[in-house]
């Protein structure tokens, strides 16, 4: 049987998981909300109480995105040779003759991806307690809508290409977001440099 690595702690896939599904169901109300979908709506017993569950949802993503800093945030910081050498071949994606450089436990596509996600996640958290706590203050409602949508736009544009990311275009990524775990020899092959700190190559 393969020698399996754990890449992801069992607190960081339950994490991971609450955080993608108070997302999904954020952004499913706050299109219901933007374009007032009505048989949305009516799932959730009318537009109050969506709103309801939009707020709380938004309460269970803020924990959960600052909770995920203690897995992700600082190696999302660090770069190095080997990242910028990876935008330059677009890590692979536009041409399997390209020769990818080494990489460590996450890819530099994935560390800009989860900044952007924290940037635009503390931004439409921020903005969407103001608009729930601050209805009789008329500048910063308008301010706080205007916060809210913008970093909307990037969940949108953001985390359809993540789920393709992390599904058809890597096989296997889906798995290891289940289990945490990975073939040693699989480990070896897409994190040379993680499976070199760790001392297993």
């Amino acid at each position: 049987m393969a020698e399996m690595v754990r890449k992801s702690s069992v607190d960081e896939i339950l994490n991971h998981w609450i955080l993608a599904g108070s997302c999904i169901l954020l952004m499913i109300t706050g299109f219901a909300f933007l374009f007032h979908w009505e048989a949305v709506s009516s799932v959730f017993g009318g537009v109050n109480g969506m709103k309801t569950v939009h707020n709380y949802g938004g309460v269970v993503f803020s924990l959960s995105l600052l909770y995920s800093m203690r897995h992700y945030f600082k190696d999302a910081l660090e770069y190095d040779a080997d990242d910028v050498q990876w935008f330059k071949v677009a890590g692979g994606y536009l041409s399997h003759k390209v020769t990818v450089p080494p990489m460590g436990k996450y890819n530099p596509g994935q560390k800009l991806y989860y900044l952007a996600i924290v940037g635009a996640g503390i931004a439409i958290a921020l903005s969407g307690f103001a608009l729930w706590f601050m209805k009789d203050n008329a500048s910063m409602l308008l301010l706080a809508h205007l916060v809210h949508n913008i970093a909307f736009i990037v969940f949108v544009i953001a985390v359809p290409v993540h789920v393709y990311l992390g599904t058809l275009a890597n096989p296997g990524t889906f798995k290891l977001m289940v289990s945490g775990t990975l073939p040693l020899s699989e480990a070896k092959r897409r994190y040379p440099k993680w499976m070199k700190a760790a001392g297993k190559m």
